[in-house]
């Protein structure tokens, strides 16, 4: 596999293509059209690669980094930038998934233009809806993650225990018992 999803929402996993927004040089995960194309694969919303080109990606960028701003601005309780809204809207109003029946079960198809409207129409529904309340970024320092926090007590502080948590609380372990003498 070649991305991770560890946010359990696709627009937000999306946004996580991106690795590591703070640091200088940002890890940047949909390089190429074939990179876009294998993200659409794992992420489970097509069974065959939509077939993006150049222009596919950088539509798809301008539309995660709309969606990242307007995350952004709910984070920090700003108001939503309106280009970024228009942005959002405009993708969100286009065709869906071609899903189809067979004897064998159903299966995805589309065009990017087609995953991407996916991926508005659910932004749009995290947005604004409930759950714009329960957004999170990963407190782990190099990491940007975005998720739903629905944690019990919304305390959750990593977009995963697996991956940012298990580094947090190791590099805390270490720190603490780094200057211990063996008695």
């Amino acid at each position: 596999m070649m991305h991770a999803f560890p946010c359990g929402t696709l627009p937000l996993d999306f946004v996580g293509t991106l690795r590591a927004r703070r640091n200088e040089e940002p890890a940047e995960k949909l390089a190429t059209p074939r990179q876009l194309d294998a993200w659409f694969i794992e992420a489970g919303m097509f069974d065959a690669a939509p077939g993006a080109d150049e222009t596919d990606l950088d539509i798809a960028l301008d539309l995660r980094e709309s969606m990242y701003a307007l995350i952004g601005a709910r984070l920090h309780g700003e108001a939503l930038p309106p280009r970024a809204i228009a942005e959002v809207n405009k993708h969100a109003a286009g065709l869906p998934v071609t899903l189809r029946l067979s004897a064998v079960g159903a299966t995805r198809t589309g065009g990017t233009a087609q995953g991407l409207a996916a991926l508005a129409r659910e932004t749009v529904e995290i947005l604004g809806g409930d759950d714009a309340v329960l957004l999170r970024e990963c407190s782990r320092p190099e990491c940007t993650q975005v998720y739903l926090d629905r944690s019990r007590g919304h305390r959750r502080e990593w977009c995963a225990m697996k991956t940012c948590g298990n580094r947090v609380k190791a590099a805390t372990y270490r720190a603490r018992h780094s200057g211990e003498t063996g008695l």
